[in-house]
């Protein structure tokens, strides 16, 4: 068995499926594999609704689109990068790796390596994903199948830090599955690859890669939670410690994505079934959970301040994805700041240059609305600092106020403190 003449398939074609399969595609004919028949008829016509590849590159890559799973049976070396979401408690929910699990298990021939990229807990490949392969294909892993686990590493948006510029970090059930998943991904990672020692080693990687992420940012809220009582802008704390050169930058927001706001959880839920509660990266995730409330609370006080009533008061929030420049809803933390509101019956209009309005629609159970059909507002929340927000600059926010007087929001501060128009108060994270 060797890494030579490997034919890759990528179950999952999202943020993270879509650029590995272009990656292997740009070599050779890879297999892009997607239940969503929609998704599959729009990277037939070249476009990537994500935005993470572009039209030029999608041509430029040999792949076979397919909704049919029996097309699966084309590859030897199969590649899941399905979501893996919490549910409602926050709980992992594997539903999706594990369907994904079902369909390729179908496919699986003797010979076959199995890769998934996707987000787990230590030990959920081999207890969790492996028996479903097991039982659907009826071969036996580790004789007529095999395992490996390599985590996704993809930044939804980022244009530097792409899948063929960062280390992969790669994992196998044996030394020569190990060697052969290492070689593969070898062959179109320029950033190189790292050999972790068992396939628990790397899930466990790429879960506290997050939990550091999540803490680090949960510990700049709480200064952020401090320092507004203090009546101290925070990020100018931050900018004067700083300067000393081991101080690490991490800024005060919101944690939405289905990174940083998810994977702690798997870690937790895993540590709970074995009898550890986990006390600091809890703690973390309590309170940037709790951020997007704090806001809404905020900018009622603001609201008022600014003379408006509470019950029927307009506030404006612009930007609803969960980073900037990307059209990505997935566990955008902005609802929070939405539903907090709104239970102070506050009329809420929302407004993205990015975000699908029938997706925000059918997840979140919000409109959102084109900049010219909003009503002047007595705050605006600058939530998302989306490019098109900040090339507008202080006369595009400002437009959204009544008469141009009110209060601003700007949750990640980016705005211009030094040119705030008169009549305006400015309050930032």
């Amino acid at each position: 068995m060797t890494s030579h003449n490997r034919k890759i398939s990528v179950v999952g074609l999202g943020y993270v499926g879509l650029p590995v399969a272009v990656a292997f595609g740009k070599t050779a004919r890879a297999i892009g594999f997607d239940v969503n028949t929609t998704r599959i008829d729009e990277l037939k016509n070249g476009h990537d609704g994500t935005l993470e590849v572009t039209s030029d590159e999608l041509r430029g890559s040999d792949i076979l689109f397919t909704a049919d799973a029996a097309d699966l049976r084309g590859a030897d070396f199969h590649i899941v990068a399905v979501p893996t979401p919490i549910d409602q408690a926050k709980r992992p929910d594997l539903t999706p790796v594990l369907r994904a699990s079902e369909t390729l298990g179908a496919q699986l021939k003797a010979g076959d390596i199995v890769v998934y990229e996707s987000t787990v807990y230590p030990g959920a490949t081999e207890e969790d994903c492996v028996p479903v392969l097991e039982r659907v294909s009826g071969l036996k892993c580790g004789k007529d199948f095999f395992v490996g686990y390599s985590p996704e590493r993809i930044n939804p948006g980022d244009k530097e830090h792409t899948f063929t510029k960062i280390t992969k970090v790669v994992a196998g059930q044996n030394a020569e599955i190990l060697d052969i998943v290492a070689n593969v991904y070898a062959s179109v990672v320029t950033a190189g690859v790292h050999r972790a020692a068992t396939i628990k080693v790397a899930e466990a990687a790429k879960v506290i890669e997050n939990t550091q992420r999540d803490l680090n940012i949960s510990l700049m809220n709480e200064l952020a939670l401090i320092f507004d009582r203090m009546d101290i802008d925070t990020r100018d704390v931050l900018a004067a410690a700083g300067t000393k050169w081991n101080f690490l930058k991490f800024d005060p927001g919101l944690v939405g994505g289905h990174c940083i706001g998810v994977d702690p959880y798997y870690l937790t839920h895993k540590a709970a079934i074995l009898g550890y509660i986990p006390q600091v990266i809890l703690a973390g995730r309590s309170i940037n959970d709790d951020m997007g409330r704090y806001v809404a609370q905020r900018a009622i006080r603001e609201l008022i301040a600014a003379g408006g009533v509470v019950k029927g008061g307009v506030v404006t929030i612009l930007g609803f994805t969960f980073k900037e420049d990307v059209p990505d809803l997935r566990n955008t933390r902005v609802i929070d700041i939405v539903e907090e509101l709104r239970s102070y019956d506050i009329e809420v209009q929302i407004h993205d240059p990015y975000a699908s309005s029938d997706e925000a629609h059918e997840e979140y159970g919000v409109r959102l609305l084109p900049s010219e059909q909003l009503k002047p507002a007595q705050v605006v929340i600058l939530a998302v600092p989306h490019r098109e927000y900040l090339d507008g600059g202080w006369p595009m926010v400002t437009a959204a106020l009544g008469g141009g007087k009110g209060a601003v929001l700007d949750v990640k501060g980016r705005m211009d403190r030094n040119s705030i128009p008169d009549g305006v108060s400015l309050w930032r994270l």
